[in-house]
């Protein structure tokens, strides 16, 4: 059974630091893109950051750059997102992302989601 499971949410102050964690299972996560999106209530899904296969190359919306750091390790087949100087408009729910494109077509899981708060 494929599974993408996050963990790490929670409630936090402006200004502090969140680190979600993503498992993955039933399938080979060490060969996929995996990527964390977000989305606001009342907004649409955007990626907040990514890394490639081997996590050589990782990408991060602008708004999080220099605070958000996305890493692998691909023996735990898990994926994290650590969030520092955290800003009320980082609350969202935070997904986790595998993809990987195929000769056939795109192989895509996503896991539930994540909440994060940002409030005082």
């Amino acid at each position: 059974q494929v599974q993408l499971v996050e963990s790490g949410g929670g409630l936090v102050q402006p200004g502090g630091s969140l680190r979600l964690s993503c498992a993955a299972s039933g399938f080979t996560s060490s060969m996929y893109t995996m990527s964390w999106y977000r989305q606001a209530p009342g907004k649409e899904r955007e990626l907040v950051a990514s890394i490639t296969a081997t996590g050589g190359v990782s990408n991060y919306q602008d708004s999080v750059k220099g605070r958000f750091t996305i890493s692998r390790d691909n023996a735990r087949n898990t994926v994290y997102l650590q969030m520092n100087s955290l800003k009320s408009e980082d609350t969202a729910v935070y997904y986790c992302k595998a993809n990987r494109l195929l000769n056939w077509g795109r192989s895509v899981y996503w896991g539930q989601g994540t909440q994060v708060t940002v409030s005082a």
